[in-house]
């Protein structure tokens, strides 16, 4: 089996050359401001986290082999709510 760690809410793991996701985060939404050409920003954060929640969902089902109910305790929610948002990105 494979050694699974709990990791902090606020950083993923790194090393030396690599890039914390808080970083990586910033450098994407630096990117998406500069990158607007004159149109108006509206709901950033429904548009970002649309963009994020569906590969997280489908790499952590990956990771788990599938199995809802420990990849809904990854994340942090309910068995119920995890099928909502895999039936929502076609992943049932």
């Amino acid at each position: 089996m494979e050694n699974r760690k709990n990791h902090s809410h606020e950083t993923a793991p790194t090393n030396s050359t690599s890039v914390s996701l808080k970083e990586n985060v910033a450098q994407v939404l630096q990117h998406y401001f500069a990158n607007l050409k004159g149109e108006e920003p509206k709901h950033v954060h429904d548009f970002f986290l649309e963009e994020i929640e569906e590969p997280l969902f489908a790499v952590v089902m990956k990771y788990t082999n599938n199995n809802q109910s420990e990849a809904a305790r990854i994340l942090g929610l309910s068995r119920g709510t995890l099928r909502a948002k895999l039936k929502k990105y076609g992943m049932l």
